[in-house]
């Protein structure tokens, strides 16, 4: 049983993004997420054809699969200043064209922050930039997903409708999928601790987006308390959440072959890793 969990956790890509799936292995990880480059600088060196058949090699061997990408934290397709605008959509352009190179079906993105335009404008540009995006990949297999959010400040993505709009702008929106984060939704409102609850959030997941759209989840406990729109992810069952929410979720056969992914918090090294994914697996009835 253990074997077909598709439960990991996101992975450091340090020393080169096959390590990542080394590190995955030691802990016993079924599918991982890794950053395709640098989360936090806007340039990277191109990936070479030995890293990338590095990448494939450790894949074949380990089984770990799928590999979720996820894009850096400075891409903010919703901005509205120019420059950082122009970077987000060049840094997200690259970080495709990596993600289709080692093969990752899925590359997850926060929407994106409109910094005081409000949402609607906010939404309008991020659409547009995703479609321009698609325009410079075409063929590519990669399917970006949109990742709900808490809510924080000015970010977008913490209500299903503002993900079902912007999918809905995207032209070609086959090429679309969504990440949901157990914090974030649960931060923005979206109560999973009781089965009542979970069947009314995912009923109205699926009224607002579609349960097809559904390709990674994030399975993180939450800090603060429901509807607090404060994004801060902590260790499974030590949050507001507990370990409920998470039993609901592991055991729910919808989510079989989606990738479960772990973003808690690292301090304590892959100890505390080892320690939630022991959790997770334990409430698999």
């Amino acid at each position: 049983m253990e074997k077909k969990l598709l439960i990991g956790a996101h992975m450091s890509i340090s020393g080169g993004v096959f390590n990542a799936i080394l590190a995955g292995e030691e802990l016993g990880c079924t599918t991982i997420q890794i950053f395709t480059k640098n989360n936090n600088q806007w340039r990277t060196k191109e990936l070479t054809s030995a890293e990338v058949d590095k990448f494939f090699e450790h894949q074949k061997r380990t089984e770990i699969s799928p590999i979720v990408g996820h894009n850096g934290y400075l891409i903010n397709l919703a901005s509205s200043k120019d420059d950082i605008f122009a970077l987000s959509k060049e840094s997200m352009l690259v970080e495709l064209q990596r993600a289709e190179k080692l093969g990752l079906p899925y590359l997850v993105m926060h929407p994106g922050s409109h910094l005081g335009t409000g949402e609607k404008e906010g939404i309008k540009k991020i659409a547009g930039a995703i479609n321009g995006l698609h325009q410079k990949t075409p063929g590519y297999e990669v399917k970006i997903c949109l990742e709900t959010t808490a809510g924080q400040g000015s970010n977008l993505g913490y209500k299903f409708e503002q993900l079902a709009q912007i999918i809905e702008l995207v032209k070609e929106n086959q090429r679309m999928g969504v990440c949901y984060d157990t914090c974030h939704t649960f931060a923005a409102g979206y109560d999973i601790r009781t089965k009542k609850a979970y069947q009314d959030t995912f009923k109205e997941f699926d009224k607002v987006i579609g349960l097809g759209r559904l390709k990674v989840i994030h399975l993180n406990d939450a800090v603060k308390d429901l509807g607090s729109r404060v994004d801060r992810h902590t260790h499974i069952g030590e949050g507001k959440i507990g370990l409920e929410g998470f039993r609901l979720l592991m055991n729910d056969k919808r989510w079989e072959k989606i990738p479960k992914i772990l973003e808690t918090p690292k301090e304590g090294g892959t100890a505390r890793d080892i320690k939630n994914l022991s959790v997770l697996r334990s409430l698999v009835k």
